[in-house]
């Protein structure tokens, strides 16, 4: 059994190593941000520690039989729930799944600091933020090897759609990839992203200014 400052020290350290990958998060403007993964990661922390010392009295009673590691294992089939509420899928878009994999992720280093495997959760944390943001420049040489395009675009509400690409695009509209349509940044705007697949940069650019001859339509700086 552990005193009580040392699992205090479990839940402040595993709150501080979840910031440092939701502040990652926070940064790209996503709804699970700082306090979500915080929460998530010092939740699972003490979930450890409940699962692991919460039971120390009912297992001295004579014929008693608990598996301590029950409790714990739930966490990892209950994020899945938050998980999937970071998703977000517009017809055959999906966008949120790296996010959805960092509430998984911290929780699992939730539980490992919580089981006082300090350094195993450090190690991960800093390990997923190389992930997060160090391999970012590697998917943009990927996007540009196999003809990658991407364009972020704002407009008035039902300005553009994919069958209104289709008629102004024709047969290139083929090469659209994916089409998201969100909130824009101010009131009665919206923000579209298309993503070209299979084109050189100057065909895309070719099409990305045709579409900005669109009334009202104009680009912003391209996610990545």
């Amino acid at each position: 059994m552990i005193s009580d400052w040392e699992m205090c020290i479990r839940l402040l350290l595993a709150a501080f190593l979840g910031s440092l990958i939701g502040v990652q998060r926070e940064h790209l403007f996503w709804t699970a941000g700082l306090r979500t993964h915080m929460l998530v990661c010092a939740g699972a922390c003490l979930v450890m520690i409940v699962s692991a010392f919460g039971f120390q009295q009912a297992l001295t009673m004579p014929g008693t039989q608990l598996d301590p590691s029950r409790i714990a294992a739930q966490v990892v089939s209950g994020i899945g729930f938050l998980g999937a509420g970071s998703i977000l899928m517009r017809g055959e878009v999906i966008k949120g799944l790296t996010t959805a994999a960092s509430l998984w992720a911290v929780a699992a280093i939730g539980l490992a600091v919580g089981g006082g495997l300090y350094v195993l959760g450090t190690a991960a944390t800093f390990l997923i933020l190389i992930i997060l943001i160090a391999i970012r420049p590697m998917e943009r040489l990927l996007r540009d090897i196999v003809q990658i395009q991407v364009v972020k675009l704002v407009a008035p509400p039902n300005t553009l759609s994919l069958s209104q690409l289709e008629q102004l695009l024709g047969e290139r509209s083929k090469k659209i990839r994916q089409f998201i349509v969100e909130q824009g940044p101010v009131k009665d705007t919206e923000t579209v992203t298309i993503e070209f697949r299979g084109v050189t940069r100057v065909v895309a650019d070719q099409m990305i200014k045709e579409i900005l001859g669109v009334t009202g339509v104009r680009e912003v700086l391209a996610p990545h």
